[in-house]
């Protein structure tokens, strides 16, 4: 989230900041992606068409701290999008293919809002793909041939939107080597998932997803492995301004990296645990280091899904 006083930083500070010393994990990746809580533009006007608290804009200039990280694709299907009504997210859409950052989630009609975006990793010539959902804002849903917005999906697996997300993760799976669906899901808090995300996170890898991205939640929670394929029910907080809530530490999460082999089939993947300080991540250290990891061991051990820690790699490594 690069909004509100993350971007006041960023007035001052260089596109670099945000991502504290996190940056050469990015750099060393074949190929990022991330969720985009806020619009990225110098347009629009507060969303007031429905009651809401908060407004995450970031000026068009910021591109640059994506650009920075080389983030390859970005989610927009959240409920910050459209903050800024359809004037700053069309905007921001232009923003980002000027930036060449690819996005799925969001769109001027529902065929782009719903459509998966597919791109080629440079190293392997792998296809990765990626459908991004959320079912926060039922407002700001795409639908039709003039009508912008994010693409919006109940989690409730007899609603029809549910059909067509599955009938999406089917068709794009059929191009892509590795598919992620992003899913913006539930409440802001909980360490575990609310139980209807655990059938529906399945029924999507039945459907042909390799994983499942999950956010909303400020905090982490478990990875189940399903069929070989990981659930990663909410990622949590990476960078923003929140204040931090002392219990559920929402200024905790970690770098998921993913590997997987020429095929596509997954390796396994390493957890860089991070901090909040001052708008930008931070590679935890010692004490606060451990309470993450034992977290998200505990967590991880719920689902069985079974967890190493890499002292020489400062990581969390979890293999199938």
């Amino acid at each position: 989230m690069l909004g509100r006083l993350v971007n006041e930083v960023l007035k001052k500070e260089s596109p670099e900041y945000p991502w504290g010393d996190t940056l050469d994990i990015f750099q060393q990746a074949d190929y990022r992606i991330c969720n985009l809580e806020c619009v990225i533009s110098d347009k629009g006007q507060p969303w007031t068409i429905t009651p809401k608290a908060f407004h995450f804009r970031s000026d068009s200039k910021n591109i640059a701290v994506l650009e920075k990280a080389r983030i390859d694709m970005v989610s927009l299907a959240n409920n910050h999008v459209l903050d800024y009504e359809d004037e700053a997210m069309m905007d921001m859409l232009e923003i980002l293919d000027d930036g060449e950052v690819a996005y799925a989630g969001a769109g001027m009609i529902f065929v782009e809002a719903s459509a998966p975006t597919i791109l080629t990793t440079q190293k392997e010539k792998l296809k990765i793909g990626l459908i991004a959902f959320t079912d926060n804002e039922p407002e700001w849903e795409a639908s039709g041939d003039d009508d912008p917005g994010v693409f919006y999906v109940p989690v409730d697996l007899a609603d029809k939107r549910a059909e067509y997300l599955m009938h999406q993760v089917q068709e794009a799976k059929k191009e892509a080597n590795f598919l992620i669906v992003s899913a913006h899901w539930g409440p802001n808090w909980g360490h575990r998932p609310q139980p209807e995300h655990i059938p529906f996170a399945k029924a999507l890898i039945d459907a042909g997803a390799d994983l499942i991205f999950g956010h909303s939640a400020h905090v982490f929670q478990g990875i189940e492995i399903y069929k070989g394929k990981p659930i990663l029910y909410s990622t949590g907080d990476f960078v923003d301004d929140y204040a931090v809530d002392e219990i559920e530490r929402n200024d905790q999460s970690f770098i998921f990296e993913v590997e997987v082999d020429e095929k596509g089939g997954l390796r396994g993947i390493k957890l860089y645990p991070t901090v909040i300080r001052n708008m930008q991540a931070r590679i935890a250290q010692e004490p606060e280091l451990k309470d993450i990891v034992f977290k998200m061991i505990e967590l991880c051990d719920e689902f069985n899904t079974k967890s190493t820690w890499l002292e020489s790699e400062h990581c969390l490594e979890i293999r199938t």
